[in-house]
């Protein structure tokens, strides 16, 4: 139960959300993160809280940087991510930029790079391999901005496969592209019904993403336009409005009968609840958390964005990668960083044991197929 949660009108339960929140917005207005944020972040990445904060407050500047340095960079963009190491934004520019592009870019506050390709080369190569129909042993694909490369991830022990091998010969023709092995297929995270858990719709649980006016959004795999949502306490919520999946995985459900939105990352009473404020997107680089229903709060990096993800039930396009972890139930919870929403959880490999890689569905892109307008404090 997170992400924009809809509290329930009746029940001690939605009289313990109702304190939690409002703990949170007093803490909310003095620090720059609640300090279930900030501890997961020092567990998950190795920081201490000084580190974290610090962390926080540089990523939030390349996150409002980075629109800038695209707007200066103009044709010659080649793509943008956030150095944990400098805590600085780095911009690629290709090498035939004019001299007074690559100052206007620097005058952002961003650090430049030259590169051989520019963004819309690699994104319309990504495009090329988007129109190929993929086979199981083929992971995900997305642009790589520090590469200056679309790569191209197989699973390791399905190299040899005929198809597989077909797949890559004809991605490798689309344009600047790397292959690369990963341990794992990916797969969504949706779970069969556990009791006590955030919201289900039929024999599924899954978690809830972030509230909108009217509702809230999650993944799209966890239930098709019209269906009914049940809340932790077993009352009815509402109903999907609208879902999509494969090809994307969003979905926003509507909330009535005494059920209403608050715009919150709920804690579980292990941590404080975080505030949301925007839906400001943080660069490639940036550290992250997520809340879910199972595994509740962790943190890692935004490792790549624009992946296409080819899970069995099909290939799912413009998805977020990140080195955070999940498990069943946690499809459809909430992305963070800092105050600024990012995206819903969509699926992944591995767990929170052993460690893996999680996807998220970015959340303006949900808000603007929809409509919708995300509940902020």
């Amino acid at each position: 139960m997170f992400g924009g949660w809809t509290a329930s009108g009746t029940g001690a339960a939605s009289a313990n959300d109702s304190a939690s929140t409002n703990d949170s917005v007093s803490a909310a207005d003095t620090e720059p993160a609640s300090a279930g944020l900030l501890k997961a972040m020092q567990r998950d990445l190795g920081l201490s809280k000084r580190q974290a904060e610090a962390r926080l407050a540089a990523e939030r500047t390349a996150m409002d940087r980075t629109p800038k340095a695209r707007k200066a960079a103009g044709s010659a963009y080649g793509g943008a991510w956030f150095d944990p190491e400098s805590e600085r934004l780095t911009v690629a520019v290709t090498s035939d930029a004019p001299p007074a592009t690559v100052r206007k870019v620097r005058a952002t506050g961003a650090t430049v790079r030259t590169v051989a390709h520019s963004a819309r080369e690699l994104d319309a190569a990504k495009a090329r391999i988007d129109r190929i129909s993929a086979p199981s042993g083929v992971s995900s694909w997305h642009v790589d901005p520090m590469a200056n490369t679309v790569v191209v991830n197989v699973v390791r022990d399905r190299q040899a496969d005929n198809d597989v091998r077909r797949f890559v010969s004809r991605a490798l023709a689309a344009g600047p592209v790397t292959v690369e092995t990963v341990a794992a297929a990916p797969r969504t995270f949706a779970a069969g019904t556990v009791g006590g858990d955030p919201y289900y719709t039929g024999n599924v649980r899954c978690s809830i993403g972030f509230s909108v006016h009217g509702g809230f959004v999650t993944a799209g795999h966890c239930g098709q336009a019209g269906a009914g949502v049940r809340g932790w306490d077993g009352s009815y919520v509402g109903s999907f409005q609208g879902s999509s999946f494969p090809g994307d995985d969003y979905a926003w459900v509507s909330v009535g009968s005494g059920w209403w939105t608050v715009p919150v990352v709920l804690g579980w009473g292990t941590v404080p609840d975080q505030l949301v404020r925007g839906s400001g997107e943080a660069p490639v680089g940036s550290s992250i958390c997520r809340s879910g229903s199972t595994t509740h709060w962790h943190c890692g990096r935004v490792l790549a964005k624009n992946e296409t993800v080819n899970y069995s039930q099909g290939a799912v396009h413009q998805m977020t990668k990140t080195s955070v972890c999940a498990e069943p139930g946690d499809s459809g919870g909430s992305f963070i960083s800092g105050d600024q929403a990012q995206g819903v959880t969509s699926g992944g490999w591995g767990n929170c044991s052993g460690g893996g890689e999680t996807w998220f569905q970015p959340i303006n892109e949900i808000l603007n197929r929809y409509g919708l307008t995300l509940h902020t404090a």
